[in-house]
């Protein structure tokens, strides 16, 4: 019997990047909400450290749920279960979630370049770097990152709608991903 699921290092990954990004949307709202850093205050390099360390290890898992996706392809779903536009339109929102990652890691990246705060990967690492300080580019960096951000959380919530809709519908798309 051929398996009709995605293999289990790619729904592993899939989660994985589900719940990394949620935590990165949750916590960024809670790190702009902290004092600026000062000689008393310097507590505010711990958040900011561990949500680029997650960002730069999302750019990775991004990587990896990629090879992995396209190496071991699960069987095509059977006709029934979607319309041609249906198949067109996932492929379409795939396509935009992967870019939409990509990019707000990148320019995540590119607006601390810009800060006097260098990167250091999960603590061991020190990236070298890449760009002098500079207010104005870490601002100009810092709203894109936010807009496309924003941009990823719609084609998240428009990934999660499909979810739902064929959940409610039971053709088996979703069982699909959550099979071991």
């Amino acid at each position: 019997m051929q398996r009709q699921g995605f293999n289990r290092t790619a729904v592993t990954l899939h989660w994985l990047l589900a719940v990394s990004i949620f935590f990165l949307f949750i916590s960024s709202w809670w790190m702009m909400g902290l004092p600026l850093p000062s000689r008393e205050l310097q507590f505010r390099a711990f958040p900011f450290q561990l949500h680029k360390n997650i960002g730069i290890t999302l750019v990775i898992v991004v990587f990896m749920l990629l090879y992995v996706r396209l190496r071991h392809r699960p069987a095509p779903p059977d006709s029934t279960d979607m319309t041609p536009w249906m198949n067109v339109t996932a492929i379409a929102a795939h396509v935009a979630v992967y870019v939409l990652i990509l990019a707000v890691c990148v320019t995540g990246y590119l607006s601390s370049a810009h800060t006097r705060w260098d990167t250091v990967y999960w603590w061991t690492i020190e990236f070298p770097r890449i760009a002098a300080p500079s207010e104005e580019l870490n601002e100009f960096w810092g709203e894109i990152h936010i807009w496309v951000a924003w941009a990823l959380l719609g084609i998240i919530a428009v990934h999660v709608s499909g979810a739902i809709y064929h959940a409610f519908r039971n053709d088996g798309i979703v069982r699909r991903m959550m099979r071991w």
